[in-house]
């Protein structure tokens, strides 16, 4: 089982998660991180990191956040890896916990 990034991350950005994966296993792209499924070891570590809690065990994926399995696994095969920290979007904050961000969600 993976991890799995989801909606609350958009437009947030946070990206404490990635410090403390030890495979380097997250992609980033415009306003939105992934981790791709197939170097995820399950390890766990980044889950407790997020500020934004939008990270899940595949397993205990809220059912409404189903689309986010394929969604990561998508664009973790075109986005850039990341591996080091960096400072979360400037409206990190201000999004946060708002409802409803799919539409936001930038690919390219």
């Amino acid at each position: 089982m993976a991890f799995v990034v989801t909606e609350n991350c958009i437009r947030c950005k946070y990206t404490d998660c990635v410090e403390v994966c030890p495979v380097d296993c997250f992609y980033e792209g415009p306003n939105f991180l992934v981790i791709n499924p197939d170097e995820c070891i399950d390890c766990a570590l980044c889950e407790p990191e997020c500020p934004a809690k939008a990270i899940y065990s595949e397993d205990e994926l809220p059912s409404d956040m189903q689309d986010f399995v394929q969604i990561n696994a998508e664009l973790a095969e075109v986005w850039p890896n990341i591996s080091e920290r960096k400072d979360p979007l400037p409206e990190a904050a201000e999004w946060d916990g708002k409802k409803d961000k799919r539409q936001y969600l930038l690919k390219e």
